[in-house]
Order: structure tokens, then C-alpha cells, then sequence
């Protein structure tokens, strides 16, 4: 008989995985919302895209903050304490925006964003490893894939809410033409543009307290919590004597900073080319939004594909095919200056469907207990989405790079990435 990979020595986990899968949607659209708003910050306050990208420095640099506090305040209590924590703050940090926005300045927001991502730390730091533990070992990265499936789903609700609510209501001014306001107009402008702005980061906040509220009155299991003693140094030594874990933190680092680099620059990208063909900026922002939102449908569906496929190719060989057929697609996207780059860009997607909870499954396979702290160096990792898209966007600010547009070669930096993937799921495809 076949044995559920939501069970265990007969016990289902069903309820209990279906509210924590819920909070990877809702991470996914924490993550989403997010991306195009370099973009939008970059008009409201008139600045570079360099220094839009610090919404990314300041989001992703929670994930990095909290990583490790949040592994020792998980192993000291239990997962679900980490859970309520994690939606505890990240609501704090949503609904944060509303005083950010009466300050009219930018950097109140990216203190919201930081306060926010602490409690995505959190979240990815409890639920990750908790969903690992909801059956055997064996069908460990099959279940944990499945639930990062529901990722992208948020992710598209997060794109689609970015979109029609954000990005479709700001004012239809463009870059150039807001530079030419005088102060009054400006800050007039500004102020309507922020209230867009701010009002589905409150409604989802609310969402969140909901959520807490739910899964603080349910029964959730404690199998895998039965070591309560930090041990941090010891723990520390254990997990980096690996090789699977060492290596996968760095190839984490890597696919998170790619990740990140073209779902937010494919705003850029777009405006770029649909500009060159006549069309207005807020247009083309538009229609490139279009494209990120396809891009999404098809890695949410090559989620589901490739967690099949698992079931019969060892994910190491997996990894790997797809981040060369990834680096393929990259390498369109530098060298193409029509629409054929916008498709490759979108491909990208179906490749990077499985990379993140394949490399995370590969790397914390076997260690029990001490997937509390393997979970917070992978979420550490996340840090790449914070150091490698500021770095692509001081590229874009070149405009033109070799003679082909800055935006193009800037996506050699994705390529770097899916480079070191390629040479992670090699090393891997025999060990898993």
C-alpha cells in the first residue's frame, strides 16, 4: 500500500498542512506586491532606479536579520510559536504603511518593509521545516514542494493586486514629466499617489490577523519539536560540517538573488521595449506587469509539473536541467532587443519553478532537530534578493552598456546565478 506523504505512523497531517501552506501563499504575495513597487517608489519620490531598489535591500535584509533570532526563539518554544510570531509581525509591518505614508518621506516605508520581513523570516523559518516534518523522511522534498506550490499562487494574487490596485491607479504622469512639477504639484501628486499605494498593504494586514487568529486556536502537531536546548555554536559546527548544506546556503544566495532580479526587472525591461515601439510609460509599465503576472501562471504550473516529475527523477538532475535550460533563456533575454527577450524572460519562470525548495530540501535532508537552525542559514540566504538586484539596477542606470541598452546587459548578473545552480544540482544529482 501506497503510504500519504501527509501522514505518519498513522497520523494524518492534513489540517495542520493546509494552514501552514496558506502561509506560504501569503509570503507569496508579501513577495509580489513588492516587486513592481521599485518601480512605482522610483516616480513617487523621483528617484533612480538604484535608489527604488532599496525597497529590495530593506525586504530582504529582514529575512537576513531575523533568520537566525527567529531559529533560536523556534527551538527554545515550538514551530506554531514561530508561526503566530512571523504573522504578528508581518502584519505590524503592513499596517505600518499608514503612518509611513502621512510622514510623505521614503524611508518610513522601507522601515515598514524591514518590520514586515522579520516576520516573513520568521514564517519561512517555522514553515519550511515544519512542512518537512508532516510525514517520513523519504517524501520529505516531494511534500515540501507541493506547499511551495501554493506559493506562487499568492504571488500571482500579490501581481495581480499590484497591478489593477497599485500600478493602474497611480497618476498617469510619467518619469520625465514629473521631474518638470513644480514642489506644490509634486508633493500634490505624491501624496494622492501614496494613498494608492498604501491601501492594499492595509487590507492584507488585517488578512494576516485573521489568519493568526486561526491558527492560534487550532491543534497543531509538536513531532518535531522535541529539543528545546539552543546548543547554537555546537548545532552551528554540526550543520556546516555538511557539504549538501554548505554548498546549497551559497546556491540559495545565488537562485534567490535571480529570482528576485527578473521578476522585478522585467518592469524595466518591458517599459524599455514597449517605449521603443511608441507606447506611454504607464502603458508600458502596465503591459509589462501583464507579462511578470504570465510569467507566474507558468511557474505556478511548472511547480505542480516538476513536484510529479520528482517523483521519478532525483531532484539533484532536476536542478540542474532546469537551470541550463534557465541560463539558456537568460542568455536570450541579453541578446535579444524585441519581444523575443520579453519570452525568454517570461521562460525563466517555468525553469525556476522548482529551484527553491528543491535546494532546500537537498540541503537540510537527514538533520532532524537541527533543521530549526539549517532553516534560518537557508533563509539567511535570502539575503542574495537584497545585495544582487541593487546591483543589477546600478547597471540599468547606465543606460547603455557595450552598446546594447543597460537594461539587457544587466541580466548577466541572473546568469552568473543559474550558473552556480547548474554546478549545485550537479554536484547533487548522485548524493540525492
Amino acid at each position: 500500500m501506497k503510504q500519504s506523504i501527509l501522514s505518519k505512523d498513522g497520523v494524518s497531517y492534513l489540517v495542520p498542512f493546509i494552514l501552514i501552506t496558506l502561509c506560504f501563499a501569503l509570503w507569496g504575495f508579501a513577495n509580489d506586491i513588492t516587486n513592481p513597487m521599485v518601480k512605482a517608489f522610483s516616480k513617487i519620490f523621483r528617484m533612480s532606479v538604484t535608489d527604488g531598489a532599496l525597497v529590495q535591500v530593506a525586504f530582504y535584509g529582514g529575512y537576513f536579520a531575523m533568520a537566525f533570532p527567529a531559529a533560536m526563539f523556534i527551538r527554545k518554544y515550538t514551530y506554531k510559536a514561530g508561526v503566530l510570531m512571523g504573522l504578528g509581525m508581518y502584519a505590524l509591518g503592513a499596517l505600518a504603511f499608514f503612518p509611513a505614508k502621512y510622514t510623505g518621506a521614503y524611508y518610513p516605508f522601507l522601515l515598514a518593509y524591514f518590520i514586515m520581513t522579520c516576520g516573513l523570516s520568521f514564517l519561512e523559518t517555522s514553515c519550511n521545516p515544519y512542512i518537512l516534518s508532516m510525514g517520513t523522511e523519504e517524501t520529505a522534498t516531494r511534500r515540501l514542494n507541493m506547499a511551495q506550490a501554493f506559493n506562487p499562487i499568492g504571488s500571482l494574487m500579490g501581481m495581480f493586486v499590484a497591478m489593477n490596485f497599485i500600478q493602474n491607479r497611480l497618476h498617469p504622469l510619467g518619469t520625465e514629466e514629473r521631474a518638470q512639477l513644480s514642489q506644490a504639484e509634486f508633493e500634490a501628486v505624491k501624496d494622492s499617489d501614496l494613498s494608492v499605494l498604501i491601501a492594499p498593504y492595509l487590507v492584507i494586514g488585517v488578512v494576516i490577523l485573521v489568519m493568526l487568529l486561526v491558527i492560534r486556536l487550532s491543534k497543531m502537531p509538536h513531532n518535531a519539536d522535541k529539543s528545546h536546548s539552543i546548543d547554537f555554536f555546537p548545532t552551528l559546527k554540526r550543520i556546516y560540517a555538511r557539504k549538501s548544506y554548505r554548498l546549497g546556503v551559497l546556491t540559495q544566495f545565488f537562485y534567490v538573488g535571480a529570482q528576485i532580479m527578473c521578476w522585478t526587472f522585467v518592469i524595466q525591461y518591458g517599459t524599455r521595449l514597449f517605449m521603443s515601439e511608441g507606447m506611454e510609460e504607464q502603458a508600458a509599465e502596465v503591459l509589462s506587469q501583464r507579462y511578470n503576472i504570465v510569467a507566474m501562471v507558468i511557474f505556478c504550473i511548472s511547480r505542480f509539473v516538476c513536484t510529479f516529475m520528482l517523483r521519478f527523477v532525483k531532484p539533484g538532475w532536476l536542478l540542474m536541467v532546469l537551470a541550463v535550460a534557465a541560463a539558456l533563456l537568460t542568455l536570450g533575454v541579453i541578446g535579444f532587443q524585441d519581444i523575443k527577450g520579453m519570452y525568454c524572460l517570461v521562460g525563466v519562470s517555468a525553469c525556476m519553478s522548482l529551484m527553491f525548495p528543491t535546494i532546500y530540501g537537498i540541503a537540510l535532508k537527514g538533520m532532524g532537530d537541527d533543521a530549526k537552525f539549517g532553516a534560518a542559514g537557508l533563509i539567511m540566504a535570502i539575503l542574495g534578493g537584497s545585495i544582487l538586484p541593487p546591483l543589477q539596477a546600478s547597471i540599468i542606470d547606465c543606460h547603455t552598456v557595450l552598446g546594447i541598452p543597460a537594461v539587457n546587459a544587466s541580466f548577466v548578473l541572473p546568469l552568473i546565478c543559474f550558473c552556480v545552480i547548474i554546478l549545485y544540482g550537479a554536484l547533487m544529482r548522485k548524493e540525492n
